[in-house]
């Protein structure tokens, strides 16, 4: 029987990726949209996560497993202490957006970029990059660049102005010995970038699911 996923999702913008990836990837998969679009609207709003905000996070996610979910991929990056709390609480995979990239690229050097669209979101993803590269032994170090109107353009359905300016702004990461598109939406830029960079360029869609692949297959061995 196929495994169902469910796939947690904050904003719309990241649905196409990563439905692109199972296509790709794991065709075989049954994937079940959570979708609460106000999480992001309101994340956006404060700095910081708020125990009322992760609390409705939580619930969501709950609310997912109920739905005999064998694996959770949560697809918005600005949420981590969240989905840390979420996995704490289920018998299941939990998988972060950006873990599966975060370890690709650590193996790439000691210089990595990372292009942003959705600013909130950058203080719970550096500190998760610093906590895999400690777990790792790496010295590597995270260098960012918020491309900030991209989102917006990319919200309205103006997918080529978004992919035009994530794509402008790599050339200020050309110097690091990899670049990670940060979130799942951003990953439509990733051909326009790689145009712009030599150096490569990493999507998180893709990669995390072959990590939920490879993890759910383990755990049924």
């Amino acid at each position: 029987m196929s495994p169902r996923i469910v796939l947690l999702h904050a904003t719309p913008v990241a649905m196409t990726p990563i439905h692109e990836a199972f296509n790709d990837l794991w065709p075989e998969a049954e994937t079940v949209n959570l979708l609460d679009d106000g999480l992001t609207i309101d994340r956006a709003k404060d700095e910081q996560l708020s125990p009322l905000l992760s609390d409705r996070f939580v619930a969501l996610g709950q609310y997912g497993y109920s739905m005999d979910a064998q694996g959770i991929l949560v697809t918005c990056s600005a949420f981590g202490p969240a989905i840390d709390q979420l996995a704490a609480t289920l018998p299941i995979p939990v998988l972060k957006p950006n873990e599966a990239m975060f370890e690709a690229a650590l193996q790439q050097g000691k210089r990595i970029g990372m292009l942003a669209t959705f600013g909130p979101s950058l203080v719970t993803m550096c500190e998760e990059f610093e906590r895999y590269a400690e777990l790792t032994g790496s010295l590597a170090t995270l260098e960012t660049v918020l491309v900030p109107d991209a989102i917006d353009l990319l919200r309205k359905g103006d997918v080529s102005s978004h992919n035009r300016l994530v794509a402008e702004a790599a050339p200020k990461l050309s110097h690091c010995d990899a670049i990670m598109l940060a979130h799942f939406s951003t990953s439509r830029a990733a051909a326009a970038v790689r145009e712009r960079v030599s150096v490569p360029v990493m999507t998180a869609p893709h990669a995390a699911v072959n990590k939920l692949r490879t993890t759910l297959e383990r755990s049924s061995c």
